[in-house]
């Protein structure tokens, strides 16, 4: 029978075994988890709303954006997301082209991010609130400018973070924005509303600190 003594060593001896590799585990979670700030930059491409029977069909386009992530813990966030350029669109009619537009976008969301900090692929969700700045409209109208109200509405998010290291990461996100803006003719409200409703896709590069 095995005394306590021999007991005990072989005990000690398991544990001292098992000790770096738990130390390294738990180094390596740390690497991941408990950074508070992450910053993305990529590029989007934005496509508003498009229904011919409206007789108007905007064309989408790509842009930089930018965004920065307040961690509130390993899986909660506040993002703060925008365009770093405008987004420029050509308006188009029934006959054809009628004219040019820009906006650019800038959201406040609560996100998810599911999972484990050191998984490799890490899906998350966001709701938020946007709205988008609209500027250098163009549009023919019986000579009369053509002036667009600036839209605010609810944003989805759903993405998906791919680590690279435990500083460095990929990120590919789709976003849904609700978009109604007030149409003005010659600076006059016409009670009319263009639904924009975009959604977009970007991909870009982020840090994690």
């Amino acid at each position: 029978m095995t005394s306590f003594p021999t007991k005990l060593t072989i005990a000690a001896a398991i544990t001292l075994a098992a000790s770096p590799a738990a130390f390294a585990q738990q180094a390596q979670d740390s690497d991941y988890g408990g950074k508070r700030v992450s910053v993305v930059g990529g590029v989007t491409l934005l496509e508003p709303h498009s229904d011919p029977a409206e007789g108007i069909d905007i064309d989408g386009g790509p842009a930089p954006t930018l965004s920065a992530t307040w961690h509130v813990d390993d899986n909660w966030g506040v993002e703060l997301w925008g365009a770093a350029d405008r987004f420029n669109h050509r308006v188009r009619g029934p006959e054809g082209k009628i004219g040019t537009i820009e906006q650019q976008p800038v959201a406040l969301s609560g996100q998810y991010h599911f999972g484990e900090p050191d998984m490799t692929f890490r899906p998350f969700v966001g709701l938020g609130v946007y709205e988008s700045n609209i500027s250098n409209e163009d549009i023919a109208q019986g000579g009369d400018h053509v002036g667009l109200e600036t839209p605010r509405g609810a944003i989805g998010t759903v993405g998906v973070d791919v680590n690279i290291t435990p500083t460095w990461f990929a990120r590919a996100d789709a976003r849904y924005m609700r978009a109604r803006s007030d149409v003005n003719v010659a600076g006059q409200p016409t009670g009319e509303e263009l639904k924009l409703d975009p959604w977009t896709v970007g991909v870009g590069l982020g840090a994690r600190f």
